[in-house]
């Protein structure tokens, strides 16, 4: 049976259900290598500040320098019979050092120690998070250029609404990626303060220095407070709400993709390499990725719900519910990382159905607000406008008719402000040059913002 840190005021060892149940090693041994950097952080400060022999300081460095390299280098040997990572590190470096190691828990606690821990950890696979989704916007700007031409039916309520720029649609969710990573940076600047020295609770009576363990950490500030230092998790909070965010926006895309790859729509053909087949049904092609994609985002926005509901009710200072911060949050780091790096791969294997979506974007429904603004430019208020165009639509369309086929005098019927110079809107090339206003899906524009993004993203 492992040690335990705390085992000797007890007169009886431990049940192995109760030490089974309590165990966190299973989870947190990706904390290795931050809770062995931060031991060496504070061994150098107790050897400094002469709180253990300096002798003992940098015996305690050595052995830990070892421990971190055997968990680089994956030859780190986790004790599935450890409590938790603290206690299977310390009995490792007993092992390696033999009894100076008994001095590195000198003026600190596990509470202080996992709240270093995992702000070290979070700050790591914040930067990572970061990169996966800038190398994503990229992928999505290189297939926005290479398919720049394509244009297609816009939607809202699921209705065919206006012609766009597939470019322009692809830039949108750049634009809300951009933001996920604006939120998570935001974010490091309040997970950016060190907890050590907090001790249990309320500090330590002992000479440490604070700012030396800051310096060396990389940190920028210190925790003000001991007790909130322990017992809050509004970071790993922050963060689970960040990542539940752009979860939303990656199960928004899949939706997309997932759509525009069924016969209804028929725009894009996803490489065989990102679908499966059916038992059953030989002829399918399933997105069964993008599916699980938009399933996993259900267990991204649980985990948020799961330390929400953990933390609503502690009273102040830390309690051992706080061990079960972790796992949510581990799941959302590597459940989002996995996503991020199959987006990357995915929008390099798609091909566009270009013949399939021209033919779409000839229904001419799609250009009664181009017809509508033709006759606001002709003087027209808007509500007549619409009203003619309304008609128009009725008349027509309705009923297999096309505007493009009506004569002058047809035409006129509807307003005498129509010329056949009217026709040269209803083509969908021409309805998104009609388009002026910054951040529209006017060509130029589109080709504006690609550029800006290519130089933002480098």
């Amino acid at each position: 049976m492992a040690k335990k840190l705390w085992g000797t005021r007890f007169s009886k060892e431990t049940n192995s259900l109760t030490d089974r149940f309590t165990s966190s090693i299973a989870f947190d041994e990706r904390l290795a290598k931050y809770d062995i950097l931060g031991s060496i952080a504070h061994a150098q400060m107790l050897g400094k500040q002469k709180i253990i022999p300096l002798k003992d300081s940098q015996k305690i460095v050595q052995g830990l320098n070892v421990l971190l390299q055997e968990v680089n280098s994956g030859k780190f040997k986790f004790d599935p019979a450890a409590e938790d990572i603290h206690s299977n590190i310390q009995e490792l470096l007993v092992k390696k050092i033999g009894a100076p190691a008994h001095k590195l828990h000198t003026a600190r606690s596990r509470n202080d120690q996992i709240a270093l821990d995992i702000r070290m950890y979070l700050l790591s696979e914040i930067e990572a998070l970061m990169q996966f989704i800038t190398e994503l916007q990229k992928a999505i700007i290189k297939f926005a250029e290479h398919n720049f031409s394509v244009i297609i039916p816009g939607y809202t309520h699921l209705q065919v609404a206006q012609c766009v720029l597939l470019a322009h649609h692809l830039l949108a969710y750049v634009e809300g990626l951009e933001r996920d990573k604006q939120r998570l940076a935001d974010a490091k600047k309040r997970i950016n303060s060190m907890p050590l020295g907090a001790g249990a609770f309320s500090g330590t009576g002992l000479n440490i220095d604070r700012n030396f363990v800051k310096i060396k950490l990389g940190f920028g500030n210190l925790t003000a407070n001991s007790i909130d230092s322990v017992s809050d998790r509004d970071f790993i909070i922050e963060v689970l709400a960040d990542l539940a965010i752009l979860s939303v926006h990656l199960s928004r895309i899949a939706e997309d993709l997932i759509l525009w790859s069924t016969k209804e729509f028929n725009f894009i053909d996803i490489d065989f390499s990102f679908c499966t087949g059916s038992s059953i049904m030989p002829h399918k092609k399933n997105p069964d990725i993008l599916e699980l994609i938009r399933g996993s985002v259900g267990q991204i926005q649980g985990n948020l719900s799961s330390v929400l509901i953990l933390m609503k009710g502690l009273p102040s200072s830390y309690n051992r519910d706080l061990q079960l911060d972790k796992p949510p949050l581990f799941a959302s780091v590597d459940t989002l990382k996995n996503i991020l790096e199959i987006f990357m791969a995915l929008f390099g294997n798609i091909v566009i159905e270009h013949e399939a979506i021209a033919s779409k974007v000839k229904d001419e429904s799609l250009f009664s607000v181009d017809l509508v603004e033709y006759l606001i430019k002709q003087g027209l208020a808007y509500r007549q406008a619409h009203d003619i165009v309304g008609r128009m639509v009725k008349g027509c369309l309705d009923k297999g008719r096309r505007i493009s086929d009506l004569n002058l005098a047809q035409l006129k019927k509807y307003s005498p402000h129509f010329t056949l110079g009217v026709r040269k809107i209803l083509n969908a090339q021409a309805s998104v040059a009609l388009k002026k206003s910054y951040g529209s899906t006017n060509p130029g524009l589109v080709r504006k913002q690609l550029a800006v993004w290519k130089k933002r993203l480098k």
